[in-house]
């Protein structure tokens, strides 16, 4: 089954449950949730697809709403769903595991096999306050390109992006940046990033940043500060981004030298 994913809602066939166990010691939501879990990495489940509400799904299966409210949330808490306001429960490729190396989001989900999009929200020409002006080693009122982008993958939000590039790329245009990815166009110029330094901490979203992140109020986001550098050692773009948690991760390897 390859289900439409424009909007109509999904119905999970039967024949999906037909194993379940009722008389098992295996929990019946954890039944539930593997056998979903299973027909999204298969690709019976497409990515944006939206799945039938809890009530209906319970009615089919006879089981009460907790437990298929609950099977649902494992899987959104494993990245495999997300619940969407006004839209419902949504399929998404798969939670994005990150390597922390020197690429870009965009990059890594178009490797990934998924379909990134930007919605650009913030594109101006400003002057660099202190804070900005240390990070990109420029002199406090030099111009530079301000951005803010919402990222998605496979129509799913996933993070909020702020950047800050230097005087040499501020002719960076609006429409570029909704087509390919930052780092895309830095290295469509010539620019080779070879180094960069950056810091992965948690907060407390915004209340911008939960509506557009699709979130609870306040709820909580990753953040990445980043710091990137050219070859010639020389700060080519200062990053601010938030993620959500639920659908993003970042993976590190550590060596004992």
């Amino acid at each position: 089954m390859a289900p439409a994913i424009d909007g109509t809602p999904t119905m999970l066939p039967e024949d999906l449950f037909l194993d379940i166990d009722r008389t098992s010691a295996i929990p019946l939501y954890f039944q539930i949730a593997t056998r979903i879990e299973k027909a999204i990495v298969d690709g019976q489940l497409a990515p944006g697809a939206r799945l039938e509400n809890e009530v209906s799904l319970g009615q089919r299966l006879n089981m009460s709403r907790p437990t298929i409210r609950r099977a649902m949330q494992e899987l959104v808490n494993k990245g495999f769903l997300v619940r969407r306001r006004g839209i419902g429960t949504q399929v998404v490729h798969g939670p994005v595991t990150r390597k922390v190396e020197l690429t870009s989001l965009y990059d890594d989900l178009d490797r990934g096999g998924q379909q990134p999009a930007t919605t650009l929200l913030l594109h101006e020409l400003v002057t660099a306050d202190a804070g900005v002006a240390e990070r990109l080693s420029v002199n406090e009122g030099t111009p530079v390109l301000h951005l803010r982008r919402l990222r998605l993958s496979d129509g799913v939000p996933l993070a909020v992006m702020e950047n800050y590039l230097p005087e040499d790329y501020t002719d960076l245009t609006a429409d570029s940046l909704t087509g390919r990815g930052l780092y895309q166009l830095l290295r469509g110029r010539g620019t080779q990033i070879r180094v960069a330094q950056q810091r992965i901490g948690a907060r407390a979203a915004t209340v911008e940043e939960s509506r557009l992140l699709e979130i609870k109020r306040n709820g909580p986001v990753l953040t990445m500060d980043r710091t990137a550098y050219d070859t010639f050692g020389k700060a080519v773009e200062y990053g601010h981004h938030c993620y959500r948690p639920d659908n993003y991760s970042f993976e590190i390897t550590l060596v004992n030298n």
